[in-house]
């Protein structure tokens, strides 16, 4: 029985089939785009407006759901660069906003934000930037009630986001 089975296995994984090699896991084909706007201090932001989509899912690498960071691919102009005149960023999925990070900080930046902000950290790795998705900051405010109860109000966007970037493969734990 055991050698059946295994005959069998070997079968199955032989590449000596005409089909070609299948991948072990398929990603569904999304139905929507996650993108981000620049929203200005005015409050004003046009998604027809290609200059405010500061960036979508393709220029996503990568996020890590542990330590919240969002790599980017290379583009034409530094991600930093093209977040500095925004006041807010907002994050859709399709049609449906998703939230709202509430500033785009640098690690040069002294004011103390109690929201999500997008974090530009550049003293951890001075060769090269990275960006995080943090619920405030500095860290160090993480315990306050303002941003425990801003935690529990994103919560169910952060399972939405967190759900999408894993049905494209692009999430990582």
């Amino acid at each position: 029985m055991a050698i059946a089975i295994a005959s069998m296995t070997m079968t199955a994984c032989s590449l000596d089939s005409n089909e070609p090699e299948k991948p072990f896991t398929t990603c569904p084909a999304p139905e929507t785009t996650l993108y981000a706007c620049g929203v200005n201090e005015s409050g004003t932001r046009s998604v027809s407006d290609e200059q405010d989509v500061l960036f979508t899912e393709d220029d996503i690498e990568w996020f890590n759901v542990t330590t919240r960071e969002i790599k980017f691919k290379d583009m034409d102009e530094p991600l930093y660069r093209r977040m500095q005149p925004f006041h807010e960023i907002e994050f859709h999925l399709g049609d449906n906003a998703l939230f709202v990070v509430s500033s785009f900080v640098g690690d040069w930046d002294s004011r103390i934000f109690t929201n999500l902000v997008l974090h530009y950290d550049v003293i951890s790795d001075p060769n090269q930037g990275h960006y995080y998705l943090q619920d405030c900051y500095p860290q160090q405010f993480i315990d306050t009630d303002e941003v425990k109860t801003n935690i529990k109000k994103n919560a169910g966007q952060w399972e939405l986001f967190t759900h999408y970037l894993e049905s494209i493969c692009k999430l990582k734990r």
